[in-house]
Formats: structure tokens, sequence, C-alpha cells
């Protein structure tokens, strides 16, 4: 899932990818609408947002929505860098720095008390928009940019033009080639919606501990990627003469 890189990659290996990460950030944006009033996932209304209070000349508003934007920036440069310093050490473990830092931030956001957390909303907010930034960059690298995991947006555009182009091109292997990426595509979307409907169901119970759901999902991830190496390896190991 996020072992294979470049032309090892397949159809299989990216939905993988992006039913499990599309599923997390359907949870954090979720959460992050609740709790904070803010979207968590991506930074497109942000800037919006920015532009307007600095019309209006509320700076200290603005700087909250710059805030943001800069947050999930700098996820993306973190997970960035890290995975190429691992690129240089150690390929076999290049995706586990970037996933574990965003586990540790949705854990310990996870297991902020309320009273904090209404006090420190910009910060808590600029917290798992950074998640969501190291998210972003780490399954877009993995996947040659062909998952995107943290907003729609640009899906349902994507979407929308193959589905046009099935009518107009209708050569087998054209067909093959729309209908696995419509089928990646849509995957990612009913995922998102999913993590979007169990993350607002448990939010009333679990309040921001929900967020501990897409920890645990990121955490089983690992495991079963590492388990499933081994097994290749021992495999590998058996069939040799």
């Amino acid at each position: 899932m996020f072992r294979h890189r470049g032309k090892n990659r397949t159809l299989k290996h990216n939905l993988k990818l992006a039913s499990l990460l599309s599923g997390v950030a359907g949870i954090v944006n979720v959460t992050g609408v609740f709790a904070l009033k803010q979207l968590t996932t991506n930074v497109t209304g942000h800037f919006a947002f920015f532009a307007d209070e600095v019309g209006r000349r509320n700076f200290e508003t603005a700087w909250g929505y710059l805030l943001f934007i800069l947050a999930f920036l700098f996820g993306a440069i973190v997970s960035a860098g890290l995975l190429e310093a691992m690129l240089r050490r150690n390929k076999r473990l290049v995706f586990l720095p970037p996933v574990g830092l965003e586990i540790l931030v949705l854990v310990g956001v996870g297991l902020l008390n309320l009273e904090f957390i209404m006090q420190h909303r910009i910060w808590v907010a600029c917290c798992l928009l950074f998640a969501m930034g190291l998210q972003n960059a780490l399954v877009t690298r993995v996947s040659n940019a062909v998952v995107r995991t943290t907003h729609l947006t640009g899906l349902f555009t994507d979407l929308g033009i193959e589905i046009a182009q099935l009518y107009f091109y209708r050569k087998e292997e054209q067909q093959k080639k729309l209908k696995d990426s419509m089928k990646l595509r849509l995957t990612i979307i009913s995922f998102f919606f999913l993590g979007c409907i169990v993350g607002g169901s448990l939010y009333s119970a679990f309040v921001m501990k929900t967020l501990l759901l897409a920890a645990a999902i990121l955490t089983t991830a690992l495991v079963y990627d590492s388990a499933k190496y081994r097994m290749m390896k021992l495999k590998r190991k058996f069939a040799r003469p």
C-alpha cells in the first residue's frame, strides 16, 4: 500500500491507499468542523476568508486564517523532507516517519480536554491542518500524484471530465483507463463521505477522542503493511532453490 512506488504501483495499491486515507481525512474533517467550526483538511476556503478579513481590516482574524494556510503548507514541507531523508537512508521505511508523525498529532489532539481546545481553537486547528498537510504530501508522493485524499473539489472536476470522455473515447484501452480512473476517484469520494458519517456519529459521544479512530486506522495500516512485507520476504526466502 505505502511501499510500492513509481512503476510498481497498481490500481489495487492506489485503491487501498485511497480508501484508507480518505476515510481518515473524512473523520478529521467532520471533527474539525464540529469542534472548531473550521475546515481542517484543506485550505481553499481559508484563502477566501483571509482575503475577506483583510478587506474588512480585521487583521487579527485574518492572521488566524493565514496560520491555517501556513500550517497545511508546513505539514507538506515536513512530510516531503522526511520522505527525501528516508529515501537516502532506508527506502523500505520511507513512509514511516510522516505517517508516524501524523498519528502522534492526531492522538495528541484527540486527548486534549475540551476546555483547552475552546481556549486555543486556532492552534488546535493548525495542528489538524498540519497533519493533513503531512498526509496529502505523503499520498501525493507515494502515488505519483494519482491519489489525493484531503479535499474533493478537484476530484469532482476530474470525475466530470472523465464521465464526458467516456462518450468520445471508444477504444477498449481508453475505456479501461477512464473507468479505472473513475473507480479510484469514486472510491476516494465514497470513503471521505463514509469517514465524515462515522466521525459525525461518534462525535456526539467522544468529541475530540473521535480522532483516535483516525489514528487507529493509520496504525492498523502500518501494521498491515509491515506484516505483508514480512510475509512476502518469507515466501521469497522459501521459494529459493
